[in-house]
């Protein structure tokens, strides 16, 4: 019973997680458009920096915003935070559910620290929070007043996080946790920074008091390493469903290449918001690391992956299908599949805790063997994703007879480029 209250708990809190992130990240997107689209067409009240004029939903908005505060205190006002903290509790939640309960497939890579359950969860929840404090102080320290340096600053910090997590955890776990980082740092600039500050200009404004304009420089600054942020966070927290994206030991240069791919998407949205003016050039330049990540994601590494397979010498049949069944490779292959792969891609799967195969994936007969040779070439062949942390001690020859009985499925001059 506890399994399939597990699997629905699972799926709840991700639906949770999916639905505040949406929440959080437009909130946090319409804002930033309108403060970057703000204009001073006429004389403003005191104390406004400008006033934008939108219209949605059949109606017309009239927005002016306070460089720091208002003279006095509106009878109502509207607090944006719950978006952020929602995100996060529900992202821990289902971070403590599948990688911390789930360590020893998920989180777990005995080839490079054979840690027990317990150690692994610790190593993550201490790193999330030192990673915090660290980025902490350096926004704290004199980098603060230049906003460039400390870019560049943050930026090798949170590659070299990402790197140290790599040594330690899986390829899913350490993309994960670099993603998990990235959003302990948001929700902390919200809840130990932009927040607070606010709090405090209420409660000077409600005083009589002239509000420090040092808060407000300081929240701004925070929010905007969370705007520049953001789009990182979403493509490393989809990455742990793609393995070319996180089984290769390049996977912390894939996690630094897409940090700057979302600083220059963020950056031609960010200056059409604020001059109109489009930068295209934001696109060819994110374009081209997007490839350099698709390239690094089939490089070799010091785990050395399978070589190319030898072009099958024997008559082409056209049917790839029949060509790996009827393979010289195959029976070799199938045997591997069954042994290391079947205990928990069967119909009734031997794994303890797991009701079904993952992804409803079964590999217990010949023709499920062929039917998922692409699979099988994506996730135990081009990379490392399966066995989850090689639990199941697939070898590198294993891989390498794999590759062979997987380029008998491929017409001659194509070996090596998928079925």
């Amino acid at each position: 019973m506890w399994t399939y209250l597990s699997e629905w708990l699972q799926f709840g809190v991700r639906w949770v997680h999916v639905i505040t992130a949406i929440a959080w990240v437009g909130s946090s997107f319409y804002f930033i458009a309108l403060d970057l689209g703000l204009r001073r067409p006429r004389a403003l009240p005191a104390g406004v920096g400008g006033e934008a004029w939108q219209v949605h939903g059949g109606g017309f908005y009239h927005m002016q915003k306070y460089m720091v505060a208002p003279a006095e205190m509106p009878d109502e006002l509207t607090w944006f935070k719950w978006e952020s903290y929602s995100t996060w509790l529900s992202g821990a939640a289902l971070l403590f559910l599948l990688y911390y309960i789930g360590a020893d497939l998920y989180l777990i890579d005995p080839e490079k620290a054979d840690l027990s359950v317990w150690q692994a969860s610790l190593i993550g929840i201490a790193g999330l929070t030192l990673g915090w404090i660290v980025y902490d102080v350096l926004c704290k320290s004199p980098l603060k007043n230049n906003d460039t340096a400390l870019f560049a600053i943050l930026f090798v910090y949170v590659v070299l996080s990402s790197f140290l997590f790599s040594q330690v955890f899986s390829g899913r776990g350490a993309m994960l946790h670099t993603g998990a980082l990235i959003a302990t740092i948001m929700t902390a600039n919200v809840f130990f920074i932009i927040i607070p500050n606010q709090k405090i200009v209420v409660a000077d404004l409600k005083a009589g008091k002239e509000p420090d304009p040092a808060l407000g420089k300081a929240a701004k600054q925070r929010s905007l390493h969370n705007n520049y942020l953001t789009l990182p966070v979403i493509f490393l927290m989809l990455s742990n469903h793609y393995p070319l994206a996180f089984a290769t030991e390049w996977n912390w240069v894939i996690a630094g290449l897409v940090l700057l791919m979302g600083a220059v998407i963020r950056h031609f949205f960010n200056t059409m918001h604020a001059t109109g003016e489009q930068p295209w050039w934001c696109w060819a330049l994110a374009g081209i690391l997007f490839i350099i990540v698709i390239t690094l994601s089939g490089a070799p590494g010091w785990r050395t992956g399978p070589a190319e397979a030898e072009t099958a010498t024997r008559e082409w049949s056209g049917d790839p299908q029949f060509a790996l069944s009827t393979s010289p490779h195959f029976e070799e292959a199938e045997a591997i599949i069954l042994s290391r792969c079947s205990m928990c891609h069967a119909r009734e799967p031997l794994w303890p805790g797991m009701i079904h195969p993952p992804k409803n994936i079964s590999l217990e007969t010949s023709n499920d063997v062929v039917h998922y040779a692409s699979l099988i070439e994506r996730q135990a062949v081009r990379s490392h994703a399966m066995p989850p942390g090689n639990i199941t001690g697939l070898e590198p020859a294993e891989r390498e007879l794999l590759a062979r009985w997987l380029a008998d499925g491929q017409s001659p001059g194509l070996t090596g480029r998928g079925l």
